[in-house]
């Protein structure tokens, strides 16, 4: 054997086991390890450069999360099956590690860093998001890479009213919560979920739970560090200091700061007089200053900013813009801005601006899901888009980026909670968040919007949704600490927290949570959650200003859906031999038609541009699938002539037998010159026998004729 297998191994608690082990894959790798649960395995990898590139002053750190295809054997779709780029699922797990774990490197370590994670082997009932974090920690723990771990992270849920950590993916249709909880053995780092409107304390039940759970995967961790001999790292040198330009920085620029930010001015007012600040300092050292000076002159000045802002708020209460540590930004907001749009909306709160739309369709439009772990259809699709002039920026338009993915996950997850359920709602639905401005919570003000939007597109929601994003400024050496509503852009870059929560009147339907800082004490989350819970319905009161319910009906441009249940037997008759009577129907009415069986029935949707069209459509569907009734008149069509009969068809797809014998009360002895194909008659269903074949009559509409009549020769056509 030519590898040292070392292995850690720990119980959920359940009898659930999750093995760590290192040594036998990837040994070329900084750090590599596989986590297994079940047969559920991820192989996770860590590299990093000796050295940082030159000028870089931040953690270039890349962290991918790809699920292999035959880890739950199947083949990727597309023309080259094979796996291809990252899926909005993969770019969530994705973020959900690098949120973890960016925040426990050291500040002055700057080399190029690249955590890998791939699913090798699937159990399609055992999660893998909830080991990634686990499995990069402990890659990262048994390679020499400055790292301040281990962290971990589990997915809390509570299912029938009782907390679980890591639950089967069966039993979290029935959670009333879920949340992925990241954290070290001392204090939580992040937060990502949803659930059914719960309250505060709820929230901070489940977290507390999480992190009991995470302190016993951090100590299996450092076992696992020790046993390789990997607890000293690599010693580093990334960055250049001069405490003495530092000093002279601050003395030169803190006052001039601190006064811009105490002016109230707006972002890009603030944002040049800094400039000028930071470039009447730097010519104030002459012509003669070289680059690195020139590099740790920003650097520093970007420390006066830090402590200027954060003091102007611990010291006096005051924010950037003015406002108080609790007031909500200026809201308006408006309806059916878009005349065209099926549902649309504009929600501006400050300098942060949404323009949302909501579009109507088809079960055809469904979006499909094609990954290795999760593949099917999905009806409600929300769409975040970030374009550089929303913050004055040229940036190319180059495809949605991962922060557009995460934001447009969080929005989503949020509407989600409130959408009607299938049954009552039949569209597919897209809505699509443009941010046009933006100075901060731009994915709050997305939730919103949406809410707008689908309440003017008549979407009938459960209640409207509101979202609010939250920040924190503390001081480990005064203890002093300043909870922030509503944050600006650069209160969340120069803070300590960014905790965004979703809700309705009712509770919390999501939230998503960054520390920045090691230590958060729960009776700080507990004040943020109360006051995040003022402003959040402080803003929900505002939307219902302008919009209190979904309107009674859909716009009347907007596409109609009609729902039909037929007999399971019957959808072969509705779809016809190839398609021919379905296709017939679709192009004839102008409808698209399609039809699933569900629960044993079969399930039709018509979606047609008005209500005509689908009346059309509905009349034929009723058509086909009406069941004949014994005793029934009905007016139907000669299909075909028989030496004994005419076949009529008295319903769409159902022929009856007319025998010569019940045409008339007169005797024929043929057929000839009676009907011809085509001809209209009047019949009456007499019986359907066991086979289901109908029996017809003419003769029983006709009046009888006096029995001394003498019977009369043939007629030629009794019509």
């Amino acid at each position: 054997m030519s590898y040292n297998l070392i292995k850690k191994s720990f119980d959920l608690g359940d009898g659930r086991i999750i093995e760590i082990e290192t040594g036998k894959l990837a040994k070329q790798a900084d750090g590599s390890v596989v986590v297994k649960m079940g047969n559920t395995m991820l192989l996770a990898t860590v590299v990093s450069s000796k050295t940082a590139k030159e000028g870089v002053d931040f953690l270039p750190l890349s962290v991918d999360y790809q699920e292999k295809y035959a880890a739950t054997g199947r083949i990727p779709g597309g023309f080259l099956r094979r796996e291809a780029r990252l899926s909005d699922y993969e770019v969530l797990i994705s973020r959900l590690v690098d949120r973890a774990l960016r925040p426990m490197f050291p500040e002055d370590y700057h080399a190029d860093t690249q955590v890998m994670i791939s699913l090798i082997s699937g159990d399609k009932n055992i999660m893998p998001d909830c080991l990634a974090g686990l499995a990069a920690s402990a890659a990262l723990c048994v390679s020499d890479i400055p790292f301040n771990g281990p962290i971990s992270e589990v997915r809390v849920a509570k299912i029938d009213g009782k907390l679980v950590i890591n639950p089967y993916l069966s039993d979290l249709a029935k959670a009333s919560l879920e949340f992925i909880v990241a954290g070290n053995e001392n204090d939580i780092t992040m937060v990502e979920g949803e659930s059914n409107e719960i309250s505060e304390e709820e929230m901070i039940e489940a977290i507390e739970f999480a992190h009991q759970a995470i302190k016993v995967q951090v100590l299996v961790q450092k076992e696992l560090s020790i046993a390789v001999g990997k607890t000293e790292k690599r010693v580093y040198s990334h960055e250049n200091s001069n405490l003495e330009l530092r000093a002279q920085v601050f003395a030169a620029t803190y006052d001039k700061v601190y006064a811009v930010a105490k002016s109230g001015v707006s972002k890009h007012e603030r944002s040049d007089s800094f400039s000028e600040i930071q470039d009447a300092f730097i010519v104030s050292l002459g012509t003669e200053v070289d680059d690195v000076t020139k590099s740790l002159s920003k650097k520093y000045f970007h420390d006066v900013q830090y402590d200027a802002v954060r003091n102007l708020v611990l010291d006096e209460g005051i924010r950037l813009d003015g406002r108080n540590v609790t007031t909500v930004r200026p809201i308006w907001s408006e309806v059916g801005y878009l005349p065209a749009a099926h549902g649309s909306a504009v929600f501006t709160r400050g300098e942060t601006q949404s323009l949302t739309s909501v579009t109507l369709g088809t079960k055809m439009d469904e979006q499909i899901i094609d990954g290795a772990f999760f593949n099917g259809y999905q009806k409600f699709i929300l769409h975040y888009n970030f374009p550089g002039f929303s913050t004055g920026e040229v940036k190319p338009n180059r495809g949605v980026g991962r922060r557009e993915i995460g934001h447009g996950n969080l929005a989503q997850r949020s509407l989600k909670k409130v959408m009607p359920p299938d049954e009552e709602n039949p569209y597919t639905i897209r809505v699509v968040s443009d941010i046009l401005e933006s100075n901060g919570s731009s994915s709050m003000a997305t939730v919103c919007a949406a809410t707008l939007a689908l309440m003017d597109a008549g979407v009938k929601l459960k209640s409207p949704v509101s979202g609010i994003a939250m920040g924190l400024i503390t001081d480990e050496k005064t203890g002093k600490y300043a909870i922030l509503s509503d944050i600006l852009g650069d209160e969340d870059h120069l803070g300590d927290m960014d905790f965004k929560v979703t809700g309705t009147a009712n509770g919390i339907v999501a939230c998503q949570m960054d520390l920045k800082i090691n230590g958060l004490k729960w009776e700080v989350l507990r004040a943020a959650l109360a006051q995040s819970k003022e402003g959040r319905l402080h803003i929900l009161n505002e939307i219902k200003k302008t919009l209190a319910e979904p309107n009674a009906e859909i716009k009347p441009h907007a596409p109609r859906i009609e729902v039909v249940k037929i007999d399971k037997e019957f959808i072969g008759a509705i779809i016809g031999p190839g398609g021919k009577i379905i296709q017939e129907m679709q192009r004839e009415t102008g409808t698209t038609i399609t039809i699933e069986e569900k629960d044993n029935q079969g399930v039709i949707s018509i979606f047609g541009p008005d209500k005509e069209t689908i009346e059309l459509a509905l009349k034929r569907v009723r058509n086909i699938v009406a069941r004949p009734e014994v005793g029934e008149i009905y007016e139907g069509k000669v299909k075909s002539i028989m030496p004994f009969g005419a076949f009529v068809e008295i319903m769409p797809g159902k022929d009856g037998l007319l025998h010569i014998s019940e045409i008339d009360w007169k005797r024929y002895e043929s057929m000839d010159g009676i009907f011809q194909v085509g001809d209209e008659v009047r019949v009456k269903l007499l019986e359907v026998d066991k086979q289901g074949k109908f029996k017809l009559s003419r003769k029983a509409l006709l009046p009888r004729p006096p029995r001394d009549e003498k019977k009369p020769e043939a007629s030629a056509n009794p019509q």
